[in-house]
């Protein structure tokens, strides 16, 4: 996994949605980032460890491709970049669930 800086993670970003337009998909994870390299130390042993403030892993993959950036909370760049490309999801068929429930009992 390659990490990139938040402009060339943008780009990167950009391409692989643009590849995966007619086929194919990106998957995208987000999770807070305290800065840690390194497991936390068990107790009794000294730990100098001081959490970084307000920070997320951004990772997305292709499934051949895989980028990552770390990003502070207030960048909005994201938020728009993965709204403008969110057109291809699908809505949930409320109908189908209902026939499979009834077809069951």
């Amino acid at each position: 996994m390659v990490l990139l800086e938040n402009d060339s993670f943008l780009t990167e970003l950009t391409r692989l949605f643009q590849k995966c337009r007619t086929s194919g998909s990106v998957a995208i994870t987000l999770k807070k980032y305290d800065g840690r390299t390194k497991p936390v130390p068990r107790k009794g042993h000294p730990g100098n460890y001081e959490p970084a403030d307000n920070k997320c892993l951004l990772r997305a993959s292709d499934g051949k491709k895989k980028i990552s950036t770390v990003v502070s909370l207030q960048h909005h760049a994201y938020s728009n970049l993965l709204r403008a490309h969110m057109d291809g999801l699908k809505k949930k068929d409320k109908k189908s669930k209902s026939k499979k429930t009834k077809a069951t009992q």
